[in-house]
């Protein structure tokens, strides 16, 4: 075994962080953590700094980083966006994983693609928001950016060997959260509780009601689009209850291959981290014969409205699809604390975009202030 890859987590306190810290524990031969990161969680951090000893770690508030490092004198501390940013470009890292909820993620990752660093990206907001400045500049830097949603990995996966054959179209499952077959009526009766209480997946709080509302899915449809480079009319959402195929890729010639598993975000984090070799998981395996059957339906794009809306951001392309994910992340933030209900995400989302008058989106500056400038709306409005 020669030199270990050294990953830095940003968000390595979050769920999707901890499962890469799983990853990285069951194979010290291979992996070793250069940077951690988080927003609250000093607690679990600090037990992530004792056990990983990071060459950095990165808090949100000054006083934390301050608090840790005169516990830990050999550790560069740093906070806040800077912060993020500069260890996102740390010269020993071989690969940044990108674990951070929101727009928070795309500077670093934008940041980290300059500086030639491969990225392992979890964060959705970032090609959602800046798609094609994030990509170009990837393409200009020799930069890979290896997916770690697992619908993503799966079409990623589902692509292998396949690099000079024609996809017909890209098939992205989505579970249907709590809420599948809800009427309209139904879903303004919706509590936070209710909301949270995620059918097959273990996430944050602000991804699981993004996949309550369907939202999520639209961003996905997004994030592949620009991952993938295939037109939205491309890309197809159907309702697979049981989250056992985690995407597909049907070809030219009708040939469909799909990528199914558990249940278990370790496997795309795994593959993120070894492609384009696989390592050993000692996690349960998928037992056809348990499942009984799989099953599909077609998302009810009138209830779940926000699907739709993603779909018509992404054609109107531009800063549409910044101002579509900036209203949705401010609006679940609201939800979140009790502010609004349920369905006004969805509906008030509808009415920011019904308003949204196309304006540049050439740079990440304009991608900042836009994405700025539509959550001042919506703060104005709810």
């Amino acid at each position: 075994m020669g030199l270990k890859k050294k990953i830095a987590l940003l968000g390595s306190t979050g769920s999707i962080g901890t499962q890469a810290l799983d990853v990285i524990r069951n194979n010290p031969d291979r992996y070793e953590v250069s940077v951690l990161s988080c927003a609250e969680n000093t607690e679990l951090l600090e037990q992530q700094i004792i056990e990983f000893r990071p060459e950095a770690v990165v808090t949100k508030h000054e006083e934390d980083a301050s608090a840790l490092s005169k516990k830990y004198t050999d550790i560069e501390f740093s906070w806040g966006k800077q912060g993020l940013s500069d260890a996102a470009r740390l010269t020993s890292n071989d690969l940044v994983l990108n674990a951070l909820v929101g727009m928070q993620g795309m500077v670093p990752t934008y940041e980290a693609i300059k500086a030639g660093k491969n990225i392992a990206l979890a964060n959705k907001e970032t090609l959602v928001a800046g798609g094609d400045i994030i990509m170009d500049t990837a393409a200009k830097n020799g930069v890979s950016i290896i997916p770690v949603d697992s619908e993503h990995s799966a079409v990623f996966q589902s692509l292998q060997g396949n690099e000079n054959n024609r996809i017909k179209k890209i098939i992205l499952t989505a579970s249907g959260g709590p809420f599948r077959g809800y009427s309209e009526d139904m879903l303004r009766q919706v509590k936070l509780s209710d909301a949270l209480k995620h059918p097959n997946w273990s996430m944050g709080k602000k991804i699981t009601i993004d996949s309550a509302t369907m939202i999520n899915k639209g961003l996905e449809v997004i994030e592949a689009h620009h991952l993938f480079n295939v037109p939205g009319d491309k890309i197809e959402v159907v309702v697979h209850p049981q989250s056992i195929i985690h995407s597909m890729v049907e070809y030219e010639d009708r040939a469909v291959i799909a990528q199914l598993g558990l249940a278990d975000m370790r496997v795309p984090i795994a593959y993120a981290f070894s492609y384009p070799n696989r390592i050993v998981l000692n996690e349960k395996s998928l037992d056809l014969t348990e499942l009984g059957s799989l099953t599909f339906e077609k998302p009810d794009m009138k209830v779940f409205k926000g699907l739709r809306i993603a779909y018509e951001a992404l054609k109107a392309g531009g800063g549409a699809p910044c101002a579509f994910n900036a209203a949705n992340e401010e609006l679940v933030g609201m939800f979140l604390e009790g502010r609004i209900g349920f369905t006004d995400i969805h509906d008030n989302v509808e009415r920011i975009m019904e308003e949204y008058a196309p304006v540049p989106a050439d740079s990440i500056e304009q991608i900042l202030e836009l994405d700025a400038e539509i959550r001042r709306k919506v703060k104005g409005k709810c």
